[in-house]
């Protein structure tokens, strides 16, 4: 019997993203790609992380690997914490408990510099959008490929997905996971890129050395997506945690 793998995207983009990394991963998982909430074909469900975990819960078998990159790391950390029935193991890609920089937590973005991204995406949601691709691709050896990828997965900021991609942006900004992290008692694998201008590799580091029972890999030369630019080393990674 094959073991299950749910696979949370990031901000703004669809389940689509995960294509490079799935078509190199063996035939022994079940993998399960569902959209986040407003993204992809998914529908919206509210501003709450909670809300958003709830509806994303249904498409988690129980005792399955949940992998999370970005702010679906943020939602996959959330739900081995509400649901740990549901989750045997956690892989967390690009992955930081706060997005913006606080007391104690200079690991992260400026709360302005997200503050801007806020704004701009109320009034050029498009071109912000682009932005954000370009952000995560920045430092990356394979960049011009990084971002073609992330582009051709975007989650068009329409009338239908307008609401729920600015509630994401909401999410990134005002989620803080600090205080629950020693509580995650699964095991973790983090995946990271040295060069992640989003999150900061140190923010990885933290969550190596403050989870309970976790193992950090962090990538050379990669930025905010080393499963896109270093697709069969972290597909290697993730099968030889999950089927150990």
């Amino acid at each position: 019997m094959s073991r299950d793998l749910v696979l949370l995207h990031g901000w703004g983009l669809s389940s689509t993203v995960w294509k490079p990394l799935t078509a190199t991963l063996s035939g022994t998982f079940t993998l399960h790609t569902p959209d986040l909430p407003g993204h992809g074909s998914a529908a919206s469900v509210g501003p709450s992380l909670h809300e958003w975990a709830d509806a994303l819960l249904p498409h988690i078998p129980e005792g399955a690997v949940l992998v999370g990159w970005s702010l679906g790391a943020q939602l996959a950390l959330h739900l081995a914490q509400q649901a740990p029935e549901r989750v045997a193991r956690l892989v967390l890609i690009g992955s930081s408990p706060c997005f913006v920089q606080a007391d104690n937590w200079p690991a992260a973005l400026p709360a302005s510099t997200l503050d801007a991204f806020r704004q701009d995406f109320d009034t050029a949601p498009d071109t912000t959008q682009r932005r954000f691709v370009a952000l995560q691709s920045l430092g990356d050896s394979a960049r011009k490929a990084v971002a073609a990828t992330l582009t051709d997965s975007l989650t068009p900021a329409d009338d239908a997905r307008r609401t729920a991609l600015a509630d994401g942006l909401r999410l990134l900004a005002e989620t803080d996971l600090r205080a629950i992290v020693p509580t995650i008692r699964q095991p973790v694998r983090l995946l990271h890129g040295s060069e992640d201008k989003l999150m900061p590799a140190a923010a990885a580091e933290w969550l190596a050395d403050t989870l309970p029972d976790a193992r950090l890999t962090v990538f050379g030369q990669c930025g905010h997506a080393p499963f896109l630019s270093r697709p069969e080393e972290c597909a290697t990674l993730i099968e030889g945690f999950a089927l150990d």
